[in-house]
């Protein structure tokens, strides 16, 4: 399928990698822009910039795809028959989404309608759930509120760390999304739409989300500790 991948951080890296392994025409990469990291604060290539362009993938980095046009004129001309999303980190606008033919599918850590937002892996971990998953969905207008076309579901280890977990389930994503494209093409897969009486939003988490209060049960302290690894 001619596909344009979306993502950002070395968790997303797996789907692409994927996609790029299964055979899949990659007629473009977007990632964020690069930014300064490190105590040095040096400028560095975001870790899926990095893999595409040593697999000589065309890259591209937009500040903001609502705001600048000539990226979505530029994708919309690219013919695409699915955008395949994993943790790009930038909002979506109507155009963009509506440009492939078979849509935008995104990767999400949990099991949808459950924990939709921005960390869905460490709410799992924070509230003690014994499991949790990987859902394939389509993209909306609206926040991991679109319909479910594939989920996967995985046990969480007694001391994993969010750090751990996240990268397991995107890779795990990134076995579905490939088992799930070709169907999605010739339309043996539909999309099913959440309830959403069932769903569950999490916050982003603040550096002050790493600071332990001691005086709290120690089953609570130890779901910090593995929820909070690598960050805050």
């Amino acid at each position: 399928m001619r596909i344009v991948f979306m993502g950002t951080p070395s968790f997303a890296v797996s789907v692409l990698s994927a996609l790029v392994d299964a055979g899949h025409d990659l007629a473009g990469v977007y990632s964020q822009p690069d930014r300064p990291t490190g105590r040095g604060r040096r400028t560095s290539p975001t870790p899926v910039k990095v893999y595409a362009q040593a697999h000589g993938l065309e890259v591209s980095q937009p500040a903001s795809l609502r705001r600048d046009a000539t990226a979505r004129g530029h994708l919309a001309g690219l013919g695409l028959e699915v955008i395949v999303v994993a943790a790009y980190g930038l909002y979506l606008p109507a155009e963009v989404v509506e440009a492939p033919r078979l849509g935008c599918l995104n990767v999400h850590p949990s099991l949808l309608p459950e924990y939709r937002g921005p960390s869905p892996v460490a709410s799992a971990i924070l509230n003690g759930d014994d499991e949790t998953g990987v859902t394939v969905m389509k993209i909306t207008d609206q926040m991991d509120s679109g319909p479910v076309v594939a989920r996967k579901k995985t046990p969480i280890g007694p001391e994993e760390t969010a750090g751990a977990l996240t990268d397991r389930l995107f890779r795990m994503g990134a076995g579905l999304m490939v088992e799930v494209l070709p169907k999605w093409e010739i339309g043996d897969l539909q999309a099913r739409p959440q309830d959403d009486s069932l769903a569950t939003t999490t916050r982003l988490l603040s550096r002050e989300d790493g600071e332990i209060d001691w005086t709290e049960p120690a089953a609570r302290v130890a779901r910090q500790v593995c929820g909070y690894d690598p960050w805050p």
